[in-house]
């Protein structure tokens, strides 16, 4: 079902994010010896909204391109119980196939090399998500949450009520797996995938379960025909509702359901209402954020619809929307909804509106909501950033990022640190500087973004002692293991960015057995004499080969694993910039984690220690620093 209200089971929007990154890279050359295995003889007779993609074509075309691709793809997961195709012919023959169906509805088949991007990602592979390839593992790597989605998405989701039951589902599916595989770049996908193919007995190809689960717009003659028979049906109830006391009682019986069940509720929401309440005389005044009515943000979504939703991640999704006055904004709606999340959620508003620096992303406001119809929420309002995340770009093969703009991009998060670290009293640690949270404006500048877990320092603090949060990958070594916080672990995260952006590799290669973090693959190379293997391919040509291994080096130092070695963020944005010079890098000692070097200073793993012992190691590898 197409919504406008509320939250849809935006599965559309979402796998637009997930699927720009795999499909397609070459569609009009050499035709594939592997022949297609999904038959896609359904994408010129189901009743999907072809509109949207003839002349002129609308902003959504590519997103219901994309979903209805995905009808194809959740219908071969239901008969194999393999969630992606064998063979990169296999996904080329498909994406052929593809186009010649289109071109039979009279839609420009150059559509899909505009919207798609790389075929070989369609291929199975271990690394997409969590090691799943099969339904088999997904039962086992979904854990708890694998049955609530099977009975959150079963039957028939045509209403508001049953669509956002199996929206609610899917997130907390996609908050397991992205925590099993904090790099995995489609695990919403394979959760849109196993929800409509294996979920919903109904099938992709049922109307209601490829316009909720998929998201797919529905024609306007099979919307009306729907909404007709909703229509009739709700007649047929009042006519033969009249016929019997039978229905009385059954009324009742419904009626004192329905007040148990928002009884429950009621109690649920509690905490939540004594927080929504504190919020708003302790938290708001304090921070100079807008209060947005959620009357407001719903206007400005459009009913917080599918077609407006931008971004997903484990804890929140995203929209687009337009304020009355014509601002643009991105709204973003907290889904995690335990306390720490209400702990959080005052932090990212209380840390964020005492910054203004045009290298961080600004809030406009927030708004608190809990009550027995719309349930417990939180927003936050920002600035919409029109190009998305620096992630997104990195991982774009069909449009890869220039020289200059990595460059600039760079500098702009070097400024935007600095600033935390050194332009606020006291300074404020980030905490979770990564490519996902660095978003870009119209000029592809860049905005540090995601504020969540921030730390600010007390007057004199040089480090504080913290429980450990973050993404793995970018965490310093002695924040992970001993949760010792400095304005230098937001320094190694930055240098993990900076090999990022120069190399368009990921901060972990899951796809080597043994994990190889990006530092240690640019350390070795750099050693090896051969930097210009570091740079990013299309740009080794591009730029100038000095500056930019004076990045590189600037990048394996901020990320060194002894906290001594490594820069200031100041410091580091000067080397940047060649004011100073880059100090000779120093030899690469091993990870911290690493068994000989902790059995060398007898140390046990830091999950055996106790409180005290883990206090007396934090203190003695300090001082190595």
């Amino acid at each position: 079902m197409v919504y406008n209200m509320g939250k849809s089971f935006s599965f559309l929007s979402i796998c637009f994010i997930f699927f720009s990154s795999f499909i397609l890279s070459i569609l009009s050359s050499s035709s594939s010896s592997s022949s297609c295995p999904i038959d896609l003889s359904y994408v010129e007779t189901f009743p999907w909204d072809t509109s949207l993609c003839r002349e002129p074509v609308h902003d959504d075309c590519c997103q219901t391109l994309l979903s209805v691709f995905g009808m194809g793809l959740a219908q071969h997961l239901r008969d194999t119980l393999h969630f992606q195709l064998p063979d990169e012919g296999s996904s080329d023959s498909c994406l052929l196939n593809f186009q010649t169906r289109l071109s039979a509805l009279s839609i420009n088949a150059s559509l899909v090399r505009n919207c798609f991007h790389n075929s070989t990602q369609f291929v199975t592979n271990p690394a997409a998500c969590a090691g799943i390839i099969t339904t088999q593992d997904w039962s086992e790597k979904a854990g708890p949450t694998a049955p609530l989605l099977n009975e959150s998405c079963q039957g028939d989701v045509m209403s508001l009520t049953r669509c956002s039951v199996c929206l609610d589902a899917g997130f907390k599916v996609n908050a397991q797996l992205i925590g099993l595989d904090p790099n995995g770049t489609k695990c919403f996908y394979f959760t849109v995938l196993y929800a409509a193919g294996i979920s919903n007995e109904m099938g992709p190809k049922d109307p209601n379960t490829a316009s909720c689960i998929l998201g797919l717009p529905l024609s306007s003659s099979e919307t009306k025909k729907r909404s007709n028979q909703l229509s009739k049906e709700t007649v047929l109830r009042i006519v033969f509702g009249s016929l019997g006391a039978a229905v009385g009682v059954m009324l009742a019986v419904v009626l004192i359901i329905m007040h148990r069940r928002r009884g429950k509720r009621r109690r649920q929401n509690a905490q939540h209402e004594e927080f929504v309440g504190s919020f708003r005389a302790t938290v708001l005044p304090n921070s100079g954020a807008k209060w947005f009515r959620l009357s407001e943000l719903e206007r400005a979504t459009n009913g917080f619809s599918q077609r407006n939703l931008i971004g997903q991640g484990a804890y929140g999704v995203v929209y687009k929307g337009t304020l009355s006055d014509g601002t643009l904004v991105a709204v973003k709606q907290v889904i995690n909804m335990e306390s720490q999340g209400d702990e959080e959620f005052c932090n990212e508003v209380e840390i964020i509106s005492k910054i203004r620096h045009r290298n961080l992303l600004s809030l406009r406001g927030c708004c608190v909501t809990s009550d027995d119809m719309k349930g417990r929420r939180r927003y936050l309002v920002y600035d919409f950033m029109s190009n998305g995340n620096l992630s997104d770009h990195l991982s774009n093969t069909w449009r890869p990022l220039t020289w200059p703009q990595r460059k600039s991009i760079i500098l702009d998060v070097a400024k935007g640190l600095a600033y935390l670290h050194k332009g606020v009293k006291p300074a404020i640690y980030h905490r979770d500087i990564k490519a996902t949270n660095i978003l870009l404006d119209t000029e592809m500048k860049a905005k540090v973004a995601d504020f969540g877990l921030a730390k600010q320092t007390k007057e004199g603090q040089t480090h504080l002692t913290t429980r450990v949060a973050g993404t793995h990958g970018y965490l310093a070594p002695e924040y992970a293991l001993y949760g010792q916080l400095t304005e230098k672990s937001d320094v190694y995260s930055f240098g993990i960015v900076i090999l990022e952006i120069m190399s368009g590799k990921k901060a972990l290669d899951t796809s080597n057995p043994s994990v190889v973090l990006i530092t240690d693959w640019a350390w070795t190379v750099l050693k090896a004499g051969k930097v210009e293997e570091v740079f990013e391919e299309t740009t080794r040509k591009e730029g100038p080969k000095g500056v930019m291994e004076r990045f590189v080096r600037v990048g394996i130092l901020c990320s060194h694993v002894m906290v001594a070695f490594r820069p200031t963020i100041s410091e580091a944005l000067k080397m940047l910039e060649g004011d100073i010079d880059i100090p000779i890098l120093p030899d690469r000692p091993l990870p911290l984690s690493h068994e000989s070097f902790r059995s060398s200073i007898g140390f046990r793993s830091s999950s055996n220690f106790s409180g005290s012992e883990r206090s007396k190691a934090s203190s003695s590898t300090s001082s190595a620093f």
